[in-house]
């Protein structure tokens, strides 16, 4: 039996694909991270730490000059998150409904999206994760309306190439930026399009867990999320109304090269 234990729900076939196909969308809606790190795994439940590849040394010597070290490792984090679904709801679809309510599996896999791209972005001291913005040394751009984008990404991707930092690179921002950019224009001609097409060459991406923006690069060997268990739901128990499944995975954000990333904040004019 898996640890998911989902041959135990009280749900049907067609209601486990609804039920997945509805957090899958949101998720990948959701999850920037993934979209900047060198992604590795799944690796399964089993995994349950990165090798760091360093020793934390011994200070003292012993006469025999014998020294001795405890090889470095990184936990991952693993979260589990509930949420109930009505039965009746889910045998609709063996009925042929296409319509029932899911939305507790989308707020679900909106909040553990949320968790995840946190960490990455901002980190998690007591998981011993560095986020990108708190590793960074480059001093947060400032930018006062939408259409200063352009110029506040051209400025980001010359502190990174200064910074031996290759492209291509991504611009990264947070809901209330992202829908902002998304309106404005220059001269009629959309400015997020100029800045995708003609400065990144490379995506906007929309990061919901993420307060203002950053730039990136998106070459590779930057950032690395390590996947032991992928998102799954499982089953948790059931009455004879509703039924408890949980979302869950294991991870842990390492962020490689602290000089690929140029944080932005906003700040209106005066």
């Amino acid at each position: 039996m898996s640890i998911l234990r989902r041959d135990l729900a009280p749900v049907t076939a067609e209601a486990w694909k609804e039920i997945d196909e509805a957090a899958a969308g949101k998720l990948k809606l959701d999850l920037a991270g993934r979209k900047l790190a060198d992604v590795c795994g799944p690796h399964g439940w089993n995994y349950g730490a990165v090798n760091l590849g360093r020793l934390a040394l011994d200070a003292k010597k012993s006469k025999d000059g014998l020294q001795w070290g405890v090889r470095m490792v990184a936990p991952l984090v693993e979260l589990r998150l509930p949420f109930f679904l009505e039965i009746l709801e889910l045998d609709y679809t063996a009925r042929g409904a296409e319509d029932i309510d899911l939305d507790p599996v989308v707020a679900a896999a909106a909040t553990v999206a949320h968790f995840e791209d946190h960490a990455v972005f901002n980190g998690m001291p007591a998981a011993g994760i560095e986020g990108i913005l708190t590793a960074t040394p480059h001093k947060p751009l400032t930018v006062t309306s939408p259409e200063a984008y352009i110029g506040a990404t051209v400025e980001a991707c010359e502190i990174l190439r200064e910074s031996g930092i290759e492209g291509p690179y991504a611009l990264v921002l947070g809901t209330a930026p992202y829908k902002e950019l998304a309106r404005a224009t220059d001269d009629g001609h959309l400015v997020r399009k100029n800045i995708e097409g003609q400065i990144l060459n490379g995506p906007v991406i929309h990061a919901p867990a993420l307060e203002g923006g950053l730039v990136t690069s998106t070459r590779g060997g930057d950032y690395e999320l390590t996947i032991g268990q992928d998102l799954s739901i499982g089953y948790a128990a059931h009455d004879k109304e509703r039924v408890e499944l949980y979302l869950t995975e294991s991870f842990m954000f390492r962020v490689l090269e602290p000089q690929a990333a140029v944080p932005l904040k906003t700040s209106k004019a005066k």
